[in-house]
């Protein structure tokens, strides 16, 4: 009896886990139209003059002050 309560939740949990794996949510579907206009303003944005490249400034490492303790 035990046996086959064991291969019982054992056929269950297998079910289970196959049907909870192939659930995704809505936003995961794949839509033409959007990512058609999120190509075309990435490609906007790549060619803007207001991007500018990285400029080699150093920034100088923050100064520390040790602090007075009132005695």
């Amino acid at each position: 009896m035990r046996r086959c309560l064991m291969i019982g939740l054992a056929l269950a949990a297998l079910c289970a886990a196959s049907t909870l794996a192939d659930a995704r949510p809505p936003t995961v579907v794949n839509s033409p139209g959007y990512d058609r206009r999120l190509q075309e303003s990435r490609s906007q944005l790549g060619n803007s003059p207001t991007t500018t490249a990285p400029g080699s400034q150093s920034v100088p490492a923050p100064k520390r002050v040790k602090k007075k303790h009132p005695n």
